[in-house]
């Protein structure tokens, strides 16, 4: 599987037969010029929408026919089996940000798992559906979503053999988010080569936390 972090929570994630997935597409200068990341020019089979917010449910900008998948449950698209988990983008169960999806899809034999704008701790239950996750994409910024102080309590419940931050302040997010920096204080196992892609096996899956920069940073 090869992974491609276009911006915010944008990847763009292709199997080993070819099939796309897009994660959050956001809309180019959304939010008064707030979203500086260079358009979504990505073709994909599936489109994966967490919530519907502007910077992360455009799907305007996706080449091709793609399907898109907006809804909870369980559905196999392509071949790629998806579960939809609901979540809130809030701590006040919705009342503030709305609604948000965790998806979770196993793509080439590997979990991955997409928090989206995951605003809370999620219940031993909610984890219990989800697990076992071998790649978790989290948001690490706060303020909209969870922060580091909630992050390891997410990874504790998820107990991913990596993760990849994602939602973090950069160029091309002028919001008043942190930057992944932020996130990695103190933290071991910690890989950043200034990549934005990275391929992936399941029978070679490194562990820790990956950080991959933006392909479409301003």
């Amino acid at each position: 599987m090869q992974i491609k972090f276009i911006g915010h929570s944008c990847f763009l994630l292709t199997s080993e037969d070819g099939t796309r997935i897009l994660t959050d597409p956001y809309e180019h200068a959304a939010y008064d010029g707030a979203v500086k990341y260079r358009p979504v020019d990505e073709e994909a089979e599936i489109v994966l929408v967490t919530h519907g917010h502007p910077d992360h449910n455009y799907t305007a900008d996706v080449r091709g026919e793609p399907e898109i998948i907006s809804s909870i449950g369980a559905q196999t698209v392509a071949g790629i089996d998806i579960m939809g988990v609901p979540s809130f983008h809030d701590t006040s169960k919705g009342s503030e940000r709305g609604s948000n999806i965790i998806f979770k899809a196993v793509i080439d034999g590997i979990s991955v798992c997409h928090l989206g704008d995951l605003g809370h701790i999620i219940s031993e239950e909610t984890a219990g559906r989800i697990k076992p996750v071998d790649v978790l994409f989290m948001p690490v910024g706060g303020f909209f979503t969870i922060g580091k102080e909630e992050s390891d309590s997410i990874i504790q419940a998820l107990e991913p053999d990596l993760v990849i931050p994602m939602h973090f302040k950069t160029a091309g997010a002028d919001f008043p988010i942190a930057p992944v920096d932020d996130f990695l204080e103190g933290r071991q196992n910690v890989t950043r080569d200034g990549s934005s892609e990275v391929e992936l096996a399941g029978d070679g899956l490194p562990s820790g936390i990956l950080v991959l920069d933006p392909a479409a940073v301003p």
